[in-house]
């Protein structure tokens, strides 16, 4: 298989968890089966094969340098590699600010912004997650790490 069908149906495979994360975040059969293991977990499994296979290809890079990070992703396959980490880890992000949303009793209502925003930007929307748990915490009341129901 090619990088870009694997690019292809890691992607759609990733956005349908989004869509479920978003519109049934608060069912545990999604954080606990969907979105917090079966999708993070292959998309461990497909980028830890993607190293397995790609690390040793000719072209050269690495992490000691923003010279050496363009180079390594100059190859398509460690480009994937690059993409699939994002994705699962974006993922796992956005099914943590679910989970933490409910014990903290924010409002899914109110993480879904956050939610998109770490799928298209992943620390931009862990960070406006962070604000609407303190905004919403604290116009509630409520003590950081004490759950409550809005």
């Amino acid at each position: 298989m090619n990088p870009d069908r694997i690019f292809s149906i890691a992607n759609m495979v990733t956005m349908l968890s989004w869509i479920l994360l978003i519109v049934a975040g608060r069912k545990r059969w999604v954080t606990n089966a969907v979105t917090g293991f079966a999708v993070p977990l292959m998309l461990a499994v497909l980028y830890t094969a993607l190293i397995a296979q790609h690390w040793s290809d000719p072209g050269g890079g690495g992490f000691g340098s923003l010279t050496g990070v363009s180079l390594l992703f100059s190859n398509r396959w460690k480009l994937l590699a690059g993409w699939v980490h994002y994705l699962a880890f974006d993922l796992f992000t956005g099914t943590w600010e679910v989970r933490d949303a409910e014990e903290k009793g924010v409002p899914h209502l109110f993480v879904i912004p956050s939610l998109a925003l770490t799928f298209f930007f992943g620390p931009m929307g862990l960070l406006l997650y962070f604000l609407t748990r303190f905004a919403v915490t604290r116009s509630a009341g409520l003590q950081p790490g004490r759950a409550a129901q809005l």
